[in-house]
């Protein structure tokens, strides 16, 4: 039996005009996977994804044995770029560092995505860290998003869009899950964000949140249809612009493990299959966004 995931995505999809050189990325992540790098990667080849995210390896050693294994598997990858310290002195010299190495990897990635400041830096100190990467941007050519992410800069719709509005170069990672838990809605009452948000989205993290959480226990369980219904839409006007302009969008699929998965109380095993969910997810999208 379908799924009322598989039910939704298949009905009411929207007829995308053709434009020239699209190209979709589906990614996978590596949050929660038990096993070694390369047994990812296997994985990850045979379940057919494009290619992986994971956080920007500091050490030689590391981003050597996995330039290797990119090669090995012929995955594209997409780096992610952070910092954690709480003073911002330390943390900026730290984001700048991670951004600016990762820019000038051997192995070019398909993009950078930040997990950009705090939520609690001065607008002028996030700020600060937008510009750094501008500047990376436009010396590089590299694309270079901005996640909206709990904790993070952009952390809530209202307080992102002043920096939209402020920097017209602004890319976003889509993350909007963690919009709606910050908000507990589906953000009906803020359509003017949205919009100049999504028209700015260059990467999309294709998680499903709602009202009270980051993660639906199980997207393709029919409680959740109202929140698999929104962010179907958000996801179609991204993919309908790029589609109309040609050009590259890249998708992670990024259901996470416990405790972003919820669980069963005292045994703390997870109510759902994580990578299953993300595997169908993968190819939900693609069946979605490149059937013509």
């Amino acid at each position: 039996m379908l799924s009322s995931l598989d039910i939704l995505a298949a009905g009411n999809q929207p007829d995308f005009a053709a434009g020239n050189n699209f190209d979709l990325k589906i990614l996978a992540t590596n949050w929660g996977f038990p096993g070694s790098l390369e047994e990812y990667c296997t994985k990850v080849k045979k379940e057919g994804y494009d290619g992986i995210e994971l956080w920007w390896p500091k050490e030689k050693q590391a981003q050597d044995e996995l330039f290797g294994l990119l090669e090995k598997y012929q995955l594209e990858v997409g780096f992610l770029c952070g910092a954690y310290q709480s003073n911002y002195k330390e943390h900026a010299a730290d984001f700048k560092k991670a951004v600016t190495d990762a820019a000038a990897s051997r192995h070019r990635p398909l993009y950078i995505n930040c997990h950009s400041g705090k939520d609690y830096f001065s607008f002028e100190e996030n700020q600060a860290l937008i510009d750094h990467t501008l500047q990376v941007s436009k010396n590089t050519g590299l694309l270079i998003c901005h996640e909206t992410h709990r904790s993070r800069m952009l952390f809530a719709a209202p307080v992102a869009r002043k920096f939209l509005e402020k920097n017209s170069g602004l890319k976003i990672t889509f993350d909007v899950s963690h919009w709606c838990n910050v908000s507990e809605s589906l953000l009906e009452d803020q359509p003017e964000t949205l919009k100049l948000t999504l028209e700015r989205t260059e990467h999309i993290h294709a998680r499903i949140g709602h009202a009270e959480g980051p993660q639906v226990n199980d997207p393709r369980a029919p409680e959740w249809e109202a929140a698999v219904k929104a962010h179907l839409a958000w996801w179609d006007t991204v993919i309908a612009r790029k589609k109309k302009e040609g050009g590259r969008i890249t998708i992670l699929t990024e259901f996470g493990p416990p405790d972003y998965m919820p669980t069963t109380p005292y045994t703390r095993q997870p109510l759902a299959d994580q990578w299953g969910i993300n595997v169908h997810m993968m190819h939900l999208l693609r069946k979605r966004y490149l059937t013509a």
